[in-house]
């Protein structure tokens, strides 16, 4: 009997000890729960700026590093933006110009100007902005000089932005990075106070992102497509071709018979109108001329005896 009883209150013992054991284990893993799930406003405001640049600037290093491991001929593709500027002389300026936008349709480029000045009949030029892709951009170049008869100038740069590009593409990255860890502390955050910080400081990583982005699209377009500048001078010699039309013979003929007939008439006019106008005058003059010729005859008349 004795025995009965020991071993009913050691099984209670037993029961006891198992119902404890499993209520501090339920008791810790809502404590947990908790935390994970309802984090402090301190963790949702300052520790989340605190925590966003350390882990930006833990993923710039490591881009950074993986960029500095790679050897910059093998791994790297080497991203140049080719301008070039030709003046040439041609021959037919219209013909050169139809054959230059051929070439550019035909290497799936586009112009992006074209102007066409006339100084006077012996001298015009043109001007053409083009761009090629960069694949075809030493081909179009040999083309445009074969429509030259002469080169006047030709003149080629090329400027390497490969580590702008991955820089951007780092800080892009890690800006990625701070705009998940946001999202997540603005999805866990209970106030509204911490919810409106946590929007704004989103919404400045997320302006970066996009001003980021769109450097590196105007980067890929200034690579992908090469720009050319081509000026085309036409110096031709006009010589002007007879045109009897113009000769007008007979029209010019009877014009100076006209004029010629004209001045004599008026030649005849003003004597008329000279001598019969001064009339009166011009007898006076006679008069006083044949008394005065009359005296001059006898005082110089030899005396007769």
């Amino acid at each position: 009997m004795k025995k009965i009883i020991f071993v009913l209150l050691l099984s209670s013992l037993f029961i006891l000890l198992a119902a404890c054991s499993a209520g501090d284990s339920e008791s810790s893993y809502d404590t947990t729960e908790d935390k994970a799930v309802a984090p402090s406003s301190n963790e949702a405001t300052g520790d989340s700026d605190e925590s966003a640049e350390e882990e930006e600037s833990e993923v710039v290093s490591e881009e950074r590093d993986e960029v500095e491991q790679k050897s910059p001929g093998a791994t790297t593709e080497r991203m140049i933006i080719h301008k070039a500027s030709m003046s040439v002389n041609v021959k037919e300026l219209k013909k050169a110009q139809s054959n230059i936008e051929k070439k550019v349709a035909q290497y799936e480029g586009y112009i992006v100007e074209s102007s066409v000045y006339k100084e006077n009949d012996d001298t015009s030029s043109g001007k053409m902005i083009v761009r090629i892709p960069e694949k075809h951009f030493q081909a179009f170049l040999l083309d445009a000089e074969g429509e030259a008869a002469d080169v006047v100038e030709r003149n080629v740069t090329g400027q390497d932005v490969t580590e702008q590009f991955v820089d951007l593409q780092s800080r892009v990255k890690s800006k990625r990075a701070v705009e998940e860890r946001l999202l997540e502390f603005m999805s866990n955050a209970q106030k509204t106070e911490d919810l409106l910080k946590i929007s704004a400081d989103l919404a400045k990583v997320q302006e970066e992102i996009e001003v980021m982005v769109g450097n590196m699209k105007f980067l890929e377009n200034q690579t992908s497509f090469s720009t050319i500048e081509l000026t085309m001078y036409e110096n031709r010699v006009v010589v002007p071709a007879i045109d009897s039309k113009e000769l007008n013979t007979w029209e010019k003929t009877k014009k100076q018979l006209a004029t010629s007939t004209n001045s004599i008439l008026a030649a005849g006019s003003a004597l008329i109108v000279f001598f019969i106008g001064n009339l009166p005058v011009l007898l006076i003059l006679a008069v006083i001329g044949a008394i005065v010729f009359m005296f001059i005859k006898r005082r110089f008349r030899p005396d007769q005896k």
